[in-house]
């Protein structure tokens, strides 16, 4: 956080240019963020459409999760010293051409291509935009501007699949991914013309950042991870299918379910980041627990709408608090490089994504949607067995440092 808050720009930005370009990063990590977890809400209608079932669609979620995984780390390290606005105006690019081919896919593997591009130049921006913001808001207000970038992305992850699915419903889930491409494209054209230039980071060698592999407590700390978003995902990635298989909502009704899913969520952000200011082990403990309640009764409470809105704003409070307790735990024991520690994190929890879709889909084929909430259930449990072991070891090794 040192480097956001103490990085200048080259220029000098007037205030008013300055809000406008952290405003439109900010409105890119929603459009950016929204592409990666849009699918899930997309899935029962997209899969109607291609004519294949909802379980195979789920391994484009997995696609995905895996490349961010596999590549997000590496080019992040290759790309982060690039000139950023040459780099923001690419990635969104990138976007845009992505989801139009997505939205024109005449089949599974074309719109497979649609999914794996942006997969590469995602990790990129979540890497570098809040360090961005803060270096064109300068010192004094580079809090804010960071502050105000992940609102973007948190707001993706609440708003954005719901929104998009009430759009696929208006439109087509083909419409929706048309929607992503033009909003892409604007954000291309309007950082282009809006964003100050920025100076440019120093470039560091990976070899140097990759030591702190060594330090066992933050590679315990990012398998946590891993279970954490393979429980979450496991469910989640179907949570639309399960709404009108199980619950028997009609799809033009699912969108608003998921909005209310979502708008719990902000709840959730907001006291998950609370709580792991405080302790982050318990946090997590706490948020895991809460979300194993909150998947494994939603389906035995599917038949009342009622009894089912109560456990999924349970979940959903449990399953947005974790996203930034996860960041900031992962973060906090890393013993140095921690621009890198967080970019792990990211590919970590995407790797979680891809675990999670993956045993979904094996799950519905083999015992059916229903079975999933249980199932997410068990390995939330298998995180909370993790939370003391890798909490003490965090702490030896913090004791071991100083």
């Amino acid at each position: 956080m040192s480097a956001v808050l103490n990085a200048a720009p080259v220029g000098a930005a007037k205030p008013a240019g300055t809000a406008l370009a952290v405003a439109l990063l900010a409105v890119s990590a929603f459009v950016i963020v929204t592409t990666e977890f849009i699918i899930v809400g997309l899935l029962p209608s997209l899969a109607r459409d291609l004519g294949i079932a909802v379980s195979t669609a789920g391994w484009l979620v997995t696609l995905f999760g895996f490349t961010v995984m596999l590549f997000g780390p590496v080019l992040t390290a290759l790309l982060s010293h690039f000139d950023r606005k040459r780099l923001f105006v690419v990635i969104l690019l990138i976007f845009a051409a992505s989801n139009a081919l997505a939205a024109a896919a005449p089949n599974i593997w074309v719109l497979g291509l649609g999914r794996f591009l942006p997969a590469l130049a995602l990790p990129v921006f979540w890497g570098t935009a809040s360090e961005t913001a803060g270096a064109i808001a300068g010192p004094e207000r580079a809090a804010k501007a960071v502050s105000n970038v992940y609102m973007g992305i948190a707001g993706a992850m609440v708003l954005g699949i719901p929104l998009g699915t009430l759009a696929g419903d208006a439109f087509g889930w083909r419409g929706t991914f048309w929607g992503l491409a033009l909003l892409s494209l604007a954000m291309a054209v309007l950082l282009a013309v809006v964003m100050p230039p920025i100076a440019r980071t120093p470039r560091m060698r990976l070899g140097e950042q990759l030591h702190i592999f060594r330090d066992r407590a933050f590679v315990a700390n990012l398998a946590l991870s891993v279970v954490v978003f393979t429980a979450m995902f496991t469910s989640y990635t179907y949570l639309a299918d399960l709404l009108e298989q199980v619950a028997g909502i009609a799809p033009g009704a699912v969108g608003w379910w998921l909005m209310g899913f979502g708008v719990v969520g902000l709840a959730g952000n907001w006291v998950g980041g609370h709580m792991v200011g405080r302790d982050p082990f318990r946090a997590t403990l706490a948020a895991l627990a809460v979300l194993a309640i909150g998947m494994a009764a939603a389906v035995p409470l599917a038949g009342n709408h009622l009894w089912l809105a109560i456990a999924l704003a349970v979940w959903g409070f449990a399953n947005t608090a974790l996203y930034p307790i996860c960041q900031v735990r992962v973060i906090g024991v890393a013993s140095h490089a921690q621009a890198l520690a967080g970019t792990l994190n990211v590919s970590m929890a995407n790797a979680g994504i891809g675990f999670g879709a993956l045993i979904g889909a094996a799950t519905i084929g083999t015992f059916g949607v229903g079975s999933l909430g249980y199932l997410a259930a068990a390995i939330a449990v298998v995180g909370v067995l993790m939370v003391p072991f890798v909490a003490r070891l965090s702490r030896t090794e913090v004791s071991h440092a100083d």
